[in-house]
């Protein structure tokens, strides 16, 4: 694969949306939450006291109060209960006494906010504890959620005021006297019904809803992308809304601390289109995670349902819009003046995600100098190594390629998707044991894992490779090709041919060309169970052509390109023709002109298709016409049943009428 076209995508660059709200003299709802819990849990200890209640109901109704109050605590530590800080500090310091009174309502305060500044960061998160424990973990995590927070203020200890740590002291010492007190009086019992079981039950409540929900899964820290910190999570607000205490709108508190609580709906409101613009983090009440583009079809096809009950599910299919991961690079490896072999560290919780087929390839997307590019690179270490790497020449004027091999070095992160592409041959498709493949300069990259795999899986195959340089210096993975070789000394033969050496065997100098390839394979080109052509468009579309013209079926060819065909202008290009696409269950309908691809209209319009190589030979973009017609450019990846099924290519199919629609939701029967 090589770079290809960047279009538009979620831009998390942009400028904060203004919330549209302040802080105000003082936040009326806060004082009726506290008034409220305060009245909750003093009747409940009333009542618990006289044996007017079972225990189970002052735990339940103290432990809501506790649950309460814990937004008070929340709101104060921001200072959005009131324009005047020693209201905030007033409010805090009551509340902590409720939620956890192991630490001064202050030393709260700095602890929440390194959450806030470190949000998903391993240990310099506290908050980590809980969003990044494995799902066994959580039940015994949720009730000691305020034991990180110890820990995070005994690491800062030096840092922090002798006043604050003096206040968090007596607070621990104040707790450890009432506990024994009450053990001694014999009233552990009544202390524990009214307080310390529902100070647990709180804090597991607190943990899974306030913490875990908002933030499990998602790795972006507010250095890397602020809008996928955490996310807000969608459907049946009704219910979900005030039982979360508007917490469900997460994201917008993780974007906007300061204002209140209460206010976070109404500025999602006044900014959604900004925020999806932006590329935020959504989850539906049901769990499922959808991108802004999935949001809007979800939140359209739910329609009136989505007030009380979003039943219908957004559909996406294994090849619709894909989601990254960051991976930090753990090798970059010279291979050549101007090329680089680029090894990630996937971690243990992507590795089946990140599992791959020889022949496939990854997207990266990066932001650089302020452009976000996307590019497509095959990799090149065989399916059977677990390890994940792709090789990356230095094309003129490549954005990335040039960062590539001139910056990337070990340790930085790159965000990439999971691994796609129909290069490879499917195991039943092979007809023999011989493989033939042709590559030409980075061509060579998923020749490399096709040849390396299929060699060490299948022990009955041969494997011919012919690979095109100007000469050695240019040559990537030379070494690796000498191993190989000589690792399968009577099943692997490689032909160099180089066209700018002279030293160079005159019988190997020169460039690819059909003749040369059947005159030293010295075979019957019909004999050969599998194909692999991958290099300039020119080269391999002509190779092509001569093996189909000799007899060898289509489907025996298997073609990866270095870019699309060249497409000249025609008449009546500039008509514009209604395309409509359906995609992950949602129906979009556009306007383009007949000179521009569907794929490219779909782009246009923002609308997150499949797509990978653009130029016709991964079939990523595959999609059914349903009704009009289109012409296609050129067609290297669709069997003949396929297009008689009416399938095409839509990154080169243009409309031919004035009304066409395609389904990238169909599968070939």
């Amino acid at each position: 694969m090589t770079e290809q076209p960047t279009f538009a995508a979620p831009d998390s660059s942009l400028p904060l949306p203004d919330p549209g709200e302040r802080v105000p003299t003082l936040s009326w709802p806060i004082v009726g939450i506290f008034a409220l819990a305060l009245a909750v849990f003093t009747g409940a200890g009333v009542a618990a006291v006289n044996h007017v209640v079972p225990a189970a109901a002052t735990i339940a109704a103290s432990s809501v109060a506790i649950f309460m109050m814990f937004t008070v605590l929340h709101d104060a530590s921001h200072y959005s209960i009131s324009s005047h800080r020693w209201v905030n500090a007033a409010f805090g310091r009551v509340a902590m006494l409720f939620v956890s009174p192991l630490i001064s309502f202050s030393a709260f305060a700095f602890i929440h906010i390194e959450h806030h500044r470190n949000t998903n960061d391993d240990d310099a998160d506290p908050d980590h504890f809980v969003s990044a424990a494995t799902y066994w973990q959580l039940p015994f995590r949720f009730p000691i959620m305020d034991v990180p927070y110890i820990g995070c203020l005994l690491r800062n200890i030096t840092r922090r005021p002798r006043s604050e740590i003096a206040e968090t002291l007596f607070l621990m010492s104040a707790t450890v006297i009432a506990i024994t007190v009450a053990a001694f009086s014999g009233h552990l019992w009544m202390f524990a019904v009214v307080y310390l079981i529902p100070s647990r039950v709180a804090m597991f409540v607190l943990a899974w809803w306030f913490d875990w929900l908002p933030h499990h899964d998602l790795d972006a820290t507010p250095r890397d992308n602020r809008y996928r910190t955490t996310r807000n999570r969608m459907g049946s607000e009704w219910i979900l809304t005030p039982l979360l205490l508007s917490q469900n709108y997460h994201l917008v508190h993780h974007l906007h601390p300061s204002i209140p609580f209460y206010r976070y709906v109404a500025t999602w409101r006044r900014n959604e289109d900004a925020y999806l613009e932006r590329g935020a983090a959504i989850g539906t009440v049901f769990g499922q995670q959808l991108d802004p583009q999935e949001y809007r079809e979800w939140k359209r096809l739910n329609g009136k349902t989505f007030p009380l009950l979003p039943i219908r599910r957004i559909h996406t299919t294994d090849t619709g819009t894909r989601t990254t991961h960051p991976l930090a690079v753990s090798g970059v490896e010279q291979l050549t003046y101007n090329s680089v072999r680029v090894t990630f560290a996937v971690p243990d919780s992507l590795r089946e995600e990140f599992r791959f087929h020889s022949g496939q390839h990854i997207t990266i997307h990066h932001r650089i100098d302020g452009q976000q590019v996307r590019r497509n690179y095959s990799i090149c270490t065989p399916a059977t190594s677990g390890v994940l790497a792709i090789g990356i020449r230095k094309v003129d004027g490549g954005t990335f390629s040039t960062y590539a091999v001139e910056n990337l070095r070990v340790g930085d992160v790159l965000d990439v998707e999971p691994p796609a592409g129909t290069f490879g041959a499917p195991r039943e498709s092979v007809t023999s044991d011989d493989h033939v493949a042709v590559a030409a300069g980075s061509g060579i990259t998923p020749i490399l894992s096709l040849a390396a795999t299929t060699l060490e899986t299948n022990p009955h195959s041969r494997f011919t490779l012919f690979y095109g340089n100007r000469s050695a210096e240019s040559t990537m993975f030379a070494t690796e090709l000498y191993e190989l070789s000589t690792r399968y000394p009577q099943r692997l033969r490689v032909f160099h041919i180089r066209s700018n050496q002279p030293d160079h065997p005159a019988a190997l100098r020169g460039r690819i060309n059909t003749p040369l390839i059947t005159t030293l394979l010295d075979a019957d080109v019909t004999s050969i169970g599998t194909w692999y052509l991958c290099g300039p468009t020119d080269l391999i579309t002509s190779v092509r052509s001569d093996l189909v013209a000799e007899g060898v079926p289509s489907q025996h060819v298997h073609v990866e390109l270095f870019g699309g065909a060249t497409r000249e202008a025609q008449a009546g290009d500039e008509i514009r023709s209604t395309v409509s696409i359906t995609l992950s269950g949602a129906d979009h309908q556009l306007t383009s002109t007949r000179g521009s691809s569907v794929l490219e209209a779909a782009l246009a319009n923002k609308i997150n298709v499949p797509y990978s190589c653009l130029g016709g030979a991964c079939g990523t973009c595959r999609a059914k016409v349903t009704s009009g017609s289109v012409s296609m450019d050129q067609n290297l990846a669709l069997s003949d049943c396929e297009v008689e099924q009416g399938f095409v290519l839509t990154c080169q199919s243009h409309p031919t009428t004035d009304a066409v629609a395609v389904d990238y939701d169909s599968r070939p029967a």
